[in-house]
């Protein structure tokens, strides 16, 4: 005997039709939907959610992998297409080339990337002379 059967579940038996099936299904109740539609995906959320953040050049072929939390700090809460066209290549200096992604790694890929770490944010004063 299982156990909704000692609980005395009335809902397990249910009548069977000539071929052996049950013609009756219960309802099962809404799901809320995970993430509200409309609402961007920012770094912040990323950062919450345990993401990676790869910017890619494809002209360099190079990747880099940083943590959301710390690209926010320099470009400021924005969705992942805002890095992309925030973003420039250190080796060509192009920014049409970018791409930018966010993804949970793997077990294997949270021991072998290499991030790259925020140390710290220097602001430069530049003189711009003008001639009279």
């Amino acid at each position: 005997m299982g156990n909704s059967e000692r609980n005395e579940n009335k809902r397990v038996k249910l009548p069977l039709d000539q071929m052996g099936i049950c013609s009756q299904f219960g309802w099962m109740p809404e799901q809320p939907e995970k993430w509200p539609r409309g609402a961007p995906w920012t770094l912040t959320h990323a950062h919450d959610a345990g993401q990676v953040a790869g910017i890619r050049c494809a002209r360099c072929n190079v990747t880099r992998y940083y943590k959301p939390n710390e690209l926010r700090e320099v470009i400021g809460n924005v969705t992942i297409d805002g890095v992309r066209d925030k973003v420039r290549s250190q080796q060509c200096k192009s920014r049409e080339w970018m791409s930018a992604q966010l993804f949970h790694p793997t077990a294997e890929q949270a021991h072998t990337i290499r991030f790259r770490r925020l140390v710290q944010i220097r602001w430069e004063k530049r003189v711009i002379w003008r001639d009279e």
